[in-house]
């Protein structure tokens, strides 16, 4: 039984991917997929590179995600099983580097700056 490890990052969201031949199902942090993200649309996230592979249902998902918010969770799980199946076959990437599941998203939260309200909001200005 072949265990592939991968991890993911996106914002301070941090994901940790173990794929195994199986039947398809996806446990995150003990919960299964729909359990864990209500949002259909955060599961099709999930989902997006086994379905750009045409490899949903082959492999069993168990994943261990910390820190960010739920979205930041689902695009770094995104990448984690997009490098996994890569490493499995490489022919994958071809599937999956126009939509740039393979490409880490470094956008990240601008500082807030001293004597400003926020990173770019300024306190209100008074004339009198």
């Amino acid at each position: 039984m072949e265990v592939t490890n991968t991890s993911g990052r996106r914002k301070t969201a941090v994901a940790r991917v173990y794929l195994t031949p199986g039947e398809g199902k996806i446990e995150i942090n003990g919960k299964e997929l729909a359990g864990f993200f209500p949002s259909p649309l955060l599961q099709y996230e999930v989902t997006l590179p086994f379905n750009k592979t045409e490899t949903l249902g082959k492999y069993d998902v168990k994943v261990n995600v910390d820190g960010g918010g739920i979205t930041g969770q689902a695009q770094a799980i995104r990448l984690a099983i997009a490098k996994a199946l890569c490493e499995i076959n490489p022919e994958h990437r071809l599937a999956l580097k126009p939509d740039s599941l393979l490409t880490r998203d470094s956008r990240m939260v601008e500082r807030k700056k001293p004597g400003q309200k926020k990173a770019r909001r300024r306190f209100q200005f008074s004339k009198r």
